[in-house]
């Protein structure tokens, strides 16, 4: 265990800040597929039951009018977001007739571009601003890849926890200042190490031929059209998914607020050769995209990690960073797990605790070049050879097998599990660690390998395999009607949230472009 991370955590031990952890916040954003019961992608309308997907609180859209988004509100309480995931999965497939929610995070059979329908939301001036962003993302990097779903795990530590930290480590200056700069050393630290997650939670190693055709690549075909690679972990992290070569070029700083501010800011405002030959409207005088920058917004950035502020209506994210400051981060590095209902469990959150947390205390440099390109490769090696875990990453210049490195960072983590069982009662924590080191001692004991696993043994396909988890937790959720007093809920909150938007059109607005400049103005 080095110096730093030892000495922060006895210094946690000795004070009251471990019990603060019992007051970390954390929400999830899972994202899944409308398709109908032939697995090809729905090309039905966002359903009425379900609301809103402008101003619903917990159930939008993400890309597509077929990509559903569901939003858990932050909780301190540890089984809160799943339980609240399971109560919306219940609820919506009540309200979707005979479709069914895709499990898997690489997307269903899907023919071409146009056979996915971009989300809409509404005649609203920021309703048409979200559905021009999507057609500027299907012309930038093609609508297929924008079906690709994830998990996001929303995160942070407590102001107790902070102030403590900040009296403890002996800093000065405001505390929000030493948060923002304490959460931009957390993803750093992330960046460094993210290719632990992509190994033990990747579950996406093969993908249906359909999303790559016409395009180049190195998988391996079955006789079923699926593509895999055989010991790839989330292909979804690879350059054949999020982490794409559109961006390759993009150079944002993680080493502090203002540089992460700066530099994103600067892709905004810059304009690409590329999306300037594209236009930004057509000749009917219709948007093909937001504006002809290198990213029409800050989202459209793919980062494995985000620090966020809450926004208020029409702010920018990097304004609302500058202004008041990170307020948590999100981690966006997790594919849907099929075996799981809602996608994700309790024992990934509590690792994820674990995660963040070891990434918080321990000593975080400031990320040069070389140090971010070593982490690109590192991430590369664990996507498509990951579970072969001889294979060698770089450790500060230093070659170290997967196996070893990941098994050192486990067993640093084995103090901090202490920490939070100390807190939360039980040992959880401790047990879900001990579950990790489990996977990297059995590479096939990953959600990417049992899914290789369940292809060859029963000899079906990619499509196959996911639609069977598809139909079989429409069953599991469908028997189990929600309670009658949380179903109303859900209910009210659609129809408040239809109320909200049919509201919001009929108060009278600037026209679209003044609303546009206005938006980017700084």
């Amino acid at each position: 265990m080095t110096d730093m991370l030892s000495q922060r955590i006895q210094a946690l031990l000795d004070s009251d800040a471990a019990a603060t952890l019992a007051d970390i916040h954390r929400g999830i954003e899972k994202e899944s597929l409308r398709i109908n019961e032939r697995g090809t992608l729905a090309r039905t309308p966002h359903p009425a039951e379900l609301g809103s997907a402008l101003t619903h609180p917990y159930i939008t859209t993400d890309y597509s009018e077929a990509l559903l988004e569901f939003i858990t509100p932050p909780s301190t309480c540890l089984r809160r977001p799943i339980e609240f995931l399971d109560q919306l999965h219940r609820y919506t497939y009540r309200h979707i007739g005979d479709e069914l929610l895709w499990v898997n995070s690489m997307p269903c059979m899907i023919g071409t571009d146009d056979d996915v329908p971009v989300a809409e939301y509404g005649r609203s001036n920021v309703g048409r601003m979200k559905h021009i962003y999507r057609i500027g993302l299907g012309h930038r990097y093609g609508r297929k890849m924008q079906t690709i779903a994830g998990i996001h795990y929303n995160f942070s530590f407590p102001e107790a926890f902070w102030r403590i930290h900040q009296e403890l480590e002996g800093e000065t200056g405001t505390l929000q200042d030493y948060i923002s700069q304490r959460y931009f050393d957390l993803t750093r630290n992330f960046q460094r190490y993210s290719w632990l997650l992509v190994y033990l939670f990747g579950a996406s190693p093969a993908l249906c031929a359909t999303f790559l055709a016409g395009r180049e690549h190195h998988l391996l075909e079955r006789f079923d059209h699926s593509l895999y690679s055989p010991k790839a972990t989330s292909l979804r992290m690879s350059d054949l998914g999020y982490q794409n070569n559109a961006q390759s070029s993009l150079a944002i700083s993680y080493n502090n607020l203002r540089e992460y501010v700066d530099t994103l800011t600067h892709a905004i405002k810059t304009p690409e050769p590329a999306y300037q030959k594209l236009g930004v409207r057509d000749a009917n005088g219709n948007y093909l995209q937001l504006n002809a920058n290198i990213l029409q917004i800050e989202n459209e950035y793919y980062s494995s990690i985000r620090p966020k502020r809450t926004i208020q209506p029409g702010e920018r994210p990097t304004l609302a960073l500058q202004r008041r400051g990170v307020e948590y981060i999100e981690i966006r590095a997790l594919d849907l797990n099929p075996f799981e209902p809602v996608g994700i469990n309790q024992q990934e959150i509590r690792f994820l605790d674990l995660f963040a947390t070891y990434c918080l205390l321990r000593e975080s440099p400031q990320l040069e070049s070389g140090d971010f390109n070593a982490s690109k490769e590192n991430l590369r090696r664990v996507v498509y050879q990951g579970r072969d875990t001889s294979v060698e990453l770089n450790n500060w210049g230093k070659a170290v097998s997967l196996r070893q490195w990941g098994l050192e960072k486990l067993d640093q983590m084995i103090p901090i599990a202490e920490l939070f069982d100390r807190t939360h009662g039980g040992d959880n924590y401790a047990r879900a660690l001990e579950h990790q080191r489990e996977k990297i001692r059995t590479p096939d004991a990953t959600p990417s390998g049992r899914i290789l696993d369940r292809i060859e043994s029963r000899n079906q396909g990619f499509f196959a395999f996911a639609l069977e988890q598809a139909l079989a937790h429409r069953d599991h959720f469908l028997a189990r009607p929600l309670e009658s007093d949380v179903e109303q809920e859900l209910r009210q909150a659609a129809r408040d949230s239809l109320a909200e938007q049919a509201a919001g059109e009929a108060q009278p607005e600037a026209p679209f472009e003044e609303y546009l400049r206005g938006y980017f103005q700084d």
